[in-house]
């Protein structure tokens, strides 16, 4: 399953894709406003040499002669890109130094077409920006065309020039609201950081509350996270307490029942007696499970539960070292790395102390015990002895409450049942295979601590 993208990358992901559309933006607009007014400025350029053409030419029959040259040299400049002509009905009278190609075709103009015009033609150096006047110099004559342009190129390279200039601009402007949206950002979400890890030694049970201040909007969240937090751990310890007070409350009654039994079976009622003993064991064994299952259940609703796995494993294994002590087993055990589980210490002691101690019971001479870490955030914890082991069909078996393989040793068929029902409690499994060492091997995994 895909992981889900952060807060903090998605905020950022979206400042820079309104940032980007927000400078893309600008500069379409800022690129057209300029060019608009750069047109603006040549179509009036343009304006002020044709009415200084006008000025200048004097025309006698079909002869047209200038006073002066125009004031800009660039029209005596040959293909420079600044062009006028004069003509009629299509022929020239007069023209640029600067035109050195064929006449220029403009569309054509009626009678009542007076004052200035502009027209968009191919020029002897691209496309022009054209400007044109007519006058009538005689009624019954066509009207001479005052024709001036300037190539439409060099508007292009003043809009180009200040386009490239102001993608630079703004690029960089882009980048450092970027950066700086960025750098808001984070120190906005560092209260969440470190809430983040305030809530992780929770569970890792480094603390039992989330220490420091926060921001307003944040502290709110928190004192109601705390306040839930403690709640929880009174709850458990209600929860613990009404277990044993349960447990307490039934040993007496139960007691006086096998006592009862005892006296009819010394009165020689035999099988009614050993029917009260069965099922006042039957009884002990049902509240042993249930309240070691309420303590449990209590347990896991504690946050911040965290063992240590060679800790746990040491003192079980010296505990069972010296209850052992006379058959000579050896007790192996490779826990190479310090390991934690997210499961109370006195509930892996439980889980560990059952499964070590059936182990050690049915070893020839060692048990091995063995811890290591796996890549889906879970612990692999083994228990191996050299004994006899058990057939297929009874590994299932012996987890049930009150069952037990082999009758002739001491033992109530708990041990197993409850170690399972702890780690799936916690989230883990237990199963029974065969040992590397020829006996059983029990195989816990747990989920490793945050």
């Amino acid at each position: 399953m895909k992981e889900p993208a952060s807060l903090r990358n998605r905020l950022i992901v979206a400042a820079t894709a309104w940032i980007a559309l927000g400078m893309i933006l600008a500069w379409l607009i800022l690129s057209n406003v300029f060019r608009s007014h750069v047109s603006e400025q040549f179509y009036d350029e343009l304006f002020v040499h044709l009415s200084e053409l006008q000025r200048l030419a004097r025309v006698e029959n079909d002869t047209v002669v200038l006073r002066a040259p125009l004031s800009d040299p660039r029209y005596d400049v040959e293909k420079s890109g600044f062009y006028w002509e004069i003509q009629r009905q299509g022929k020239v009278l007069a023209r640029s130094p600067s035109m050195k190609a064929a006449p220029l075709k403009t569309p054509p103009d009626g009678r009542l077409d007076v004052g200035v015009h502009t027209h968009r033609v191919a020029g002897p150096t691209g496309e022009l920006l054209v400007a044109e006047a007519l006058e009538w110099t005689d009624p019954a004559k066509p009207p001479i065309q005052f024709i001036i342009g300037t190539d439409k190129r060099h508007l292009d390279s003043v809009a180009a020039s200040f386009n490239y200039t102001l993608s630079w601009a703004l690029t960089g402007l882009g980048l450092s609201m970027v950066l700086a949206a960025t750098l808001l950002i984070l120190y906005a979400m560092r209260p969440f950081a470190q809430l983040n890890t305030a809530l992780h030694d929770v569970r890792a049970g480094r603390t039992k509350s989330l220490p420091g201040s926060y921001p307003s909007e944040v502290q709110q969240l928190v004192d109601n996270l705390n306040a839930m937090f403690a709640s929880t751990t009174e709850l458990v310890q209600r929860a613990r307490t009404q277990a044993g007070n349960i447990a307490h409350g039934l040993k007496t009654p139960l007691a006086i029942l096998t006592d009862e039994a005892f006296r009819l079976q010394a009165g020689g009622q035999r099988d009614v007696a050993e029917t009260i003993l069965h099922q006042c064991r039957k009884m002990q064994t049902q509240i042993d499970y249930q309240t070691t299952r309420a303590r449990v259940v209590a347990g896991r609703l504690s946050p911040g539960a965290s063992a240590n796995v060679r800790d746990v494993i040491s003192d079980v294994v010296a505990a069972l070292s010296r209850i052992h002590s006379q058959r000579d087993l050896q007790f192996d055990v490779d826990v190479p790395v310090p390991l934690r589980v997210a499961c109370e210490a006195q509930d892996l002691q439980e889980i560990l102390g059952n499964l070590i101690d059936n182990a050690g019971k049915h070893a020839r001479t060692q048990v091995r015990v063995s811890a290591s870490a796996v890549d889906d955030g879970m612990i692999d914890i083994s228990v191996s002895d050299d004994g006899h082991g058990l057939p297929l069909e009874a590994h299932e078996v012996v987890f049930n409450v009150g069952e037990r393989w082999d009758t002739q040793s001491a033992g109530s068929g708990l041990g197993l049942a409850i170690a399972r029902d702890l780690a799936t409690l916690y989230g883990g499994t237990i199963s029974l295979g065969a040992s590397g060492l020829g006996g059983l091997e029990a195989s816990i995994r747990l989920p490793a601590a945050q």
